[in-house]
C-alpha cells in the first residue's frame, strides 16, 4: 500500500523539477576575459625634411656671444651659429651664413634678401608688422654696461643724474630704452654693437645700454675694462629668429626649436656660451 501511494508522488516531483528546469534561463558560456584597455595612440609630432635646401641666414658678427669673429682663428662663431646648425640637422637643410649690417636688416629681410635672421633679435609688435618671428628661444633683460672702476655711474638713477653720454646701437630696443632714460641728446648710436663698447672703453661714452646676455659676452672679451652696474632696466624680453612675412620656414623652424628645447640642446648651448642655465 505504501509503495502504491509513493509512486504517483515521486512522479509528480519529477514533473515539477522538470518544469522548473524548463523555465530556468539557459546557461551561458563564461565570457572570455577582456584585455586591459590600452591608451589611445598619440598623434606623432610633425616632421619636416627640407631636402638639403640652403637657408641664407643673416648675422652681424659683432654681437658676442651670439655671433662674432674669433680673434684667435678669424672664424665666425657663437650661439647663433651653433643653434642654426643644430636646427638644420633636424630639418635636413644647409645653413649659409651671410654677414649683414644691422641697420636696415628688417627691411632687407622683408624684401626677401635673407631667408632668416639670427642676431639676438627682440620680438616687438612694430617689427612684427613687416617680418615674421619664430617662437621665442630665449628671454633677456637690458642692463647698463660701464667701465671697470666706475664710481659715479652705479645704477639707473645715477646714470640719469650724471649727464654722461650713453652709447648704444642704432635701431635697437636698447636705443629706445636709452632715449627714454636719458633723452635723445645724450644718446650716441653706432652701426654695430661692438662700436659703443669700444667707445666706452676709450672714454668716449660713459655707459652702454645693452642686452644682458650680450653684455656678458663683451665682459668675457674685455674682463678688465667693462662691467654691469645696477639692476636690469627692463623686464624680460623675448628673442626670436626673423623671416620674411609668410615664410614657409617659420613652421619647421618652430618645430626644430621645440625639439632642441626638449632634448636639452638649447640648455647645453646656453651653458657653453654663458656658463650658467
Amino acid at each position: 500500500m505504501k509503495t502504491t501511494k509513493l509512486l504517483p508522488l515521486m512522479t509528480i516531483l519529477v514533473i515539477v523539477v522538470a518544469m522548473i528546469a524548463a523555465c530556468a534561463p539557459p546557461a551561458t558560456e563564461e565570457a572570455p576575459p577582456t584585455e586591459a584597455p590600452t591608451e589611445a595612440p598619440t598623434e606623432a609630432a610633425p616632421e619636416y625634411d627640407l631636402g638639403g635646401a640652403e637657408v641664407n641666414i643673416a648675422v652681424e658678427n659683432a654681437y658676442p656671444p651670439f655671433n662674432y669673429i674669433d680673434e684667435a682663428t678669424s672664424e665666425p662663431m657663437g650661439w647663433d651659429y651653433d643653434a642654426c646648425r643644430a636646427i638644420c640637422e633636424i630639418l635636413n637643410c644647409t645653413p649659409v651664413f651671410v654677414e649683414a649690417a644691422w641697420d636696415g636688416i628688417f627691411e632687407a629681410t622683408a624684401a626677401g634678401e635673407y631667408d632668416m635672421v639670427a642676431d639676438g633679435v627682440t620680438i616687438t609688435a612694430e617689427r612684427d608688422e613687416i617680418v615674421d618671428f619664430s617662437i621665442p628661444y630665449m628671454v633677456i633683460r637690458q642692463v647698463i654696461l660701464a667701465r671697470v672702476g666706475e664710481t659715479e655711474i652705479v645704477d639707473e638713477a645715477s646714470l640719469v643724474a650724471s649727464g654722461a653720454p650713453v652709447g648704444t646701437q642704432i635701431g635697437t630696443t636698447n636705443e629706445a630704452v636709452a632715449i627714454d632714460l636719458v633723452g635723445e641728446d645724450r644718446v650716441q648710436s653706432f652701426d654695430t654693437f661692438d662700436l659703443p663698447v669700444q667707445a666706452l672703453i676709450a672714454g668716449d661714452v660713459d655707459a652702454v645700454i645693452i642686452d644682458e646676455e650680450a653684455a656678458k659676452g663683451f665682459i668675457e672679451q674685455n674682463p678688465d675694462d667693462v662691467m654691469i652696474v645696477g639692476d636690469p632696466l627692463t623686464g624680460e624680453e623675448q628673442l626670436g629668429f626673423v623671416f620674411p612675412s609668410g615664410s614657409d620656414l617659420v613652421e619647421p623652424i618652430n618645430y626644430a626649436i621645440g625639439v632642441l628645447e626638449a632634448d636639452g640642446t638649447l640648455d647645453a648651448l646656453y651653458q657653453k656660451y654663458w656658463g650658467e642655465e
